[in-house]
């Protein structure tokens, strides 16, 4: 079995991107369709730009999940452990408003949804140990039996030296609690190597507000990560050290459209210049290019950038 650079865990869904710009959801009318779910973004963006990409994930045995599998399959993405639910569940659905580039919301449809069905005998351990990194999105912890099937990936990886990266995903339509969050998030995390998260989903996880970055990442080095990165927006983002260093990273302005599928882009774009090995400041660089890129463009998915569009954008600010 070849070695893949990353495989991604959890949600693979389908957006439904407002073609109607400045106004709301009830007026708006059509919609393009694209595939959806942090972990799916973050694995078209990664082999977009060039890694060797999997997924392991759960699509509706329909035409929507039909729709998703074609996607990823010429996006060179490996779709053979993205099996398809039998039992009748339907994929995730999302749609979003756009009614002005600081006002934009999502709506998600996600009663009983396949990718929440993901279960350990939907994968084998040997793929996820074949693998450098796994990502492990936070939606996959909000439910059984895709909460065992995460958990137990992660456990597998961690036993086989394969790197483990959680990107928080907070979604809060399929929590049942902040407490039971807080619980599954922070189990995640604590055996994770790199940990990715916007401040609020790092409040979340703690279950309380108001810590600064440096509070919130504190407790996480006293067990398994190595590196925390803390996403502010448009205010940039700082990555933690385990020995102490703290690095922040630029902003790239551009002519906003949304605000959806920025941190999608922003982990793709870091996780491919850390498998570069060009460092956690170029890292950061090179995630926030890639957010502003695709926080211009429509869609998440089929907006996600090339390497020489980050690298034409980084250059063009001096980067």
């Amino acid at each position: 079995m070849s070695k893949k650079n990353l495989i991604t865990f959890g949600r693979a869904a389908v957006d439904l991107n407002a073609t109607e710009y400045n106004r709301p959801m009830e007026e708006t009318m059509t919609f393009s369709k694209y595939v959806g779910g942090s972990p799916a973004n973050v694995a078209i963006g990664t082999s977009k730009l060039g890694l060797d990409v999997g997924m392991i994930a759960k699509v509706s045995d329909d035409q929507h999940g039909n729709f998703v599998l074609d996607y990823m399959d010429k996006a060179g993405v490996d779709t053979n452990y993205i099996t398809k639910d039998i039992e009748g569940r339907k994929i995730g659905l999302t749609f979003t408003e756009i009614k002005s580039p600081e006002e934009c919301s999502i709506l998600m449809y996600r009663d009983n949804v396949a990718d929440l069905y993901l279960s350990v005998n939907d994968f084998d351990d040997e793929y996820i140990q074949s693998a450098e990194t796994l990502l492990v999105s936070g939606t996959s912890l909000s439910q059984s039996p895709s909460r065992e099937a995460a958990l137990h990936a992660i456990d597998t990886a961690k036993k086989h030296g394969v790197e483990v990266i959680v990107e928080l995903d907070y979604r809060p339509y399929t929590w049942k609690s902040k407490e039971e969050t807080s619980i599954y998030m922070t189990a995640a995390a604590r055996m994770a190597d790199v940990v990715i998260g916007t401040k609020d989903e790092f409040d979340v996880l703690e279950n309380a507000g108001g810590h600064s970055d440096e509070e919130s990442v504190k407790k996480l080095f006293n067990h398994s990560p190595q590196l925390i990165v803390v996403k502010h927006g448009v205010k940039g983002s700082k990555a933690f050290t385990r020995d102490g260093e703290v690095i922040e990273g630029d902003v790239y302005k551009t002519q906003v459209l949304k605000t959806f599928g920025a941190g999608d882009s922003f982990a793709s774009g870091f996780i491919y210049a850390m498998k570069q090995k060009k460092g956690i400041k170029e890292a950061l660089k090179y995630g926030s290019a890639a957010a502003s890129i695709v926080v211009s463009k429509h869609s998440s998915s089929e907006a996600m950038p090339t390497v020489e569009d980050i690298e034409t954008l980084i250059k063009k600010h001096g980067g």
